[in-house]
């Protein structure tokens, strides 16, 4: 098998009607995989399923209804890809939540409760499910993605930063205890043009550009191949790491905002 390429593999991505994730699926499904994208909106899965049955490749598209937050509902969603398709190869625990803007000491329980059910448990969870369908026995990869928020301070998005920071020690502590069947390892995404974060980006992006070493922000694609390198045997002899793509945000010196 070409060491770039997922011909015939599984992959399956939360997260994956939009944005980052469907990025991934795209580029997955470009290089011979079959995707499974699991969402919480129907409508959004068909769309993004559209999307993807125009791109070349040979591989099948599957949508799966599912909040990355439910375990049984991560348990439902590998039951269908085993049942459809009798393997699970990668998964990209790419969904996300962020309820709360502002002061740590300000969060209140129930938003606290809810980050942390989808943005840490459900790692956990989808983790758990591939492997005991599947990568135990057969390996495979498992691609987390976290966010450069859990390397640094923000003033606005601590907690979920944290729980991002906690996503990359527990890439660290699955890739100890799955190796050596499967690799486990992570992503930490700066500032990513997509339209989910317009707000942020569109009217403050030269600001937000002239001091990075790159001089620009990251796109979906950028994510997409390290996605696509972390998932196939590229890769192959790397666990428990994280790779960076922020433009060299974390590279500028202490004193120079980013």
């Amino acid at each position: 098998m070409n060491a770039n390429g997922l011909d015939g593999k599984v992959a399956v991505i939360t997260g994956g009607s939009r944005g980052i994730g469907l990025g991934i699926a795209t580029a997955y499904r470009a290089a011979g995989a079959h995707v499974v994208i699991a969402a919480r909106k129907p409508a959004g899965l068909a769309e993004a399923r559209e999307e993807l049955l125009r791109v070349k490749g040979d591989g099948e598209v599957h949508t799966v209804v599912a909040n990355a937050g439910e375990p049984e509902q991560a348990e439902r969603c590998v039951e269908e890809t085993m049942d459809r398709f009798g393997r699970v190869d990668v998964l990209v625990n790419n969904a996300a939540t962020n309820p709360y803007h502002g002061d740590l000491l300000d969060l209140d329980l129930p938003r606290a409760e809810k980050t942390a059910r989808v943005n840490q448990y459900g790692m956990i969870a989808w983790t758990r499910c591939a492997w005991r369908a599947w990568m135990a026995e057969h390996g495979g990869a498992v691609v987390n993605i976290a966010s450069v928020g859990g390397l640094v301070v923000d003033p606005h998005i601590g907690y979920y930063n944290a729980t991002k920071a906690a996503m990359l020690h527990m890439t660290r502590q699955l890739a100890y205890e799955l190796g050596p069947r499967a690799r486990v390892n992570a992503i930490a995404p700066g500032l990513i043009k997509t339209e989910l974060a317009r707000a942020v980006w569109e009217v403050r992006e030269p600001i937000l550009t002239a001091k990075l070493p790159l001089r620009r922000l990251g796109t979906v694609e950028d994510v997409a191949h390290a996605a696509l390198f972390l998932a196939t045997d590229a890769s192959s002899w790397m666990t428990g790491q994280t790779l960076v793509l922020d433009g060299g945000a974390t590279a500028l010196p202490i004193g120079v905002e980013g």
